[in-house]
């Protein structure tokens, strides 16, 4: 194997692929990214056995093959080179060594067999659909800060996405909770969704994705079986596993009873609970909140810090006290839009309370109270 490639094409593919490799790793192979040149491009492929990116780039091939190199090793070389002209590599007669080459650098890289690369991402996913990729970055950024990282309830470490039903109008739905809050978005069902199972993507397939849709262009084709997904846009393919495990009934965590509302000044409420919270105890996060007609109060208190208070108007005719986690509140309130209000929709100082976005009802949030 024999190829030359633009230093930027080839450290671009590298910086999407090299973060699914895990820098400690008890099987060797899985420390290296798979590469094959040829006919005018070099393929690049990772995986930790759960998760695989895949990504083609345009090369000049002076001879087909294909090796393994370490993944974290070759980016760190690429990415120090300060020769911004073409990077050539080139695979010794016995396939054990690798030469990386560009201006006056000269690095050897020891190969491991091609044989032994897993290869996840293989197989016919049956059900396919596509997906603006505007939507999907909003699909994760909206709920993405409310699954779970606690290994006991491993069927939260995840975004759950499923088809559903809102009002007779049919959705495609994502959901994420870690148990004390909720995140729950949706948007039109895309053509081909309709029988979808219901599935739940891992965390770390989450933030891969999100990171790779930045750059992805009109629509991201999504294909799913009963145990794998795949997104598929431009050059990247990505396959993950998804998480064996039944997602709870969200529903019901949704409250249907409450009848306080009030209305808030987004930018205001997110500033006035960052700052308050700068005195709330270390471990709760712990913040306050009075509400007195039109006007809310924000308290936070610890016995080493002191106190602080901050007043709000609001619109709304609540007399209550709750108590929330300051962080908690901070991860929904900065998904809430500056044009529009922030509702909030309570029942007492014990109950679930929902957040959402007036001017966008595909969001909604609950959020479960401390006591205070």
């Amino acid at each position: 194997m024999k190829f030359s490639i633009d230093r930027a094409a080839l450290l671009r593919a590298l910086n999407h692929i090299q973060s699914v490799v895990e820098r400690r790793n008890t099987i060797p192979i899985l420390s290296n990214v798979l590469m094959k040149a040829d006919d005018g491009t070099l393929t690049l492929t990772a995986t930790d056995m759960d998760l695989e990116i895949n990504e083609s780039v345009a090369a000049t091939i002076q001879k087909s093959g294909a090796t393994t190199a370490p993944a974290h090793t070759l980016h760190d070389i690429v990415r120090k080179l300060n020769d911004d002209g073409p990077v050539e590599l080139e695979l010794n007669a016995e396939g054990t060594q690798m030469t990386v080459q560009a201006g006056r650098s000269k690095f050897k890289l020891s190969c491991l067999p091609v044989a032994d690369f897993p290869a996840i991402g293989a197989g016919e996913l049956p059900r396919s659909f596509g997906i603006p990729a505007a939507d999907l970055r909003a699909l994760i950024d909206r709920t993405k800060f409310a699954m779970s990282t606690e290994e006991t309830r491993y069927y939260l470490n995840g975004i759950y996405v499923h088809a559903a039903d809102n009002g007779g109008v049919p959705v495609l739905r994502a959901v994420a909770t870690d148990g004390h809050r909720l995140a729950r978005f949706e948007m039109p069902l895309p053509a081909g969704a309709e029988d979808m199972p219901g599935v739940i993507i891992p965390r770390k397939a989450i933030g891969e994705l999100r990171k790779l849709a930045d750059d992805a262009a009109d629509t991201i084709t999504i294909q799913l079986s009963e145990n794998k997904v795949r997104f598929a846009f431009d050059h990247i393919i990505l396959t993950s596993k998804l998480i064996d495990g039944t997602f709870p009934d969200y529903q019901r965590v949704i409250p249907q009873g409450n009848d306080k509302v009030v209305e808030v000044d987004p930018k205001l409420f997110t500033s006035a609970i960052d700052r308050v919270s700068t005195i709330s105890d270390g471990k709760s996060r712990a913040v306050k909140i009075a509400l007195n007609n039109k006007v809310m109060v924000i308290s936070a208190s610890s016995p080493e810090a002191g106190s602080a208070t901050e007043e709000l108007e609001v619109n709304g005719e609540t007399a209550l006290e709750i108590g929330f986690n300051a962080k908690y509140l901070l991860d929904i309130t900065q998904q809430i839009s500056q044009e529009g209000g922030c509702r909030m929709t309570l029942a007492d100082a014990a109950s679930p309370t929902i957040i959402q976005d007036n001017s966008d009802p595909s969001s909604l949030y609950v959020l479960m109270p401390l006591r205070v």
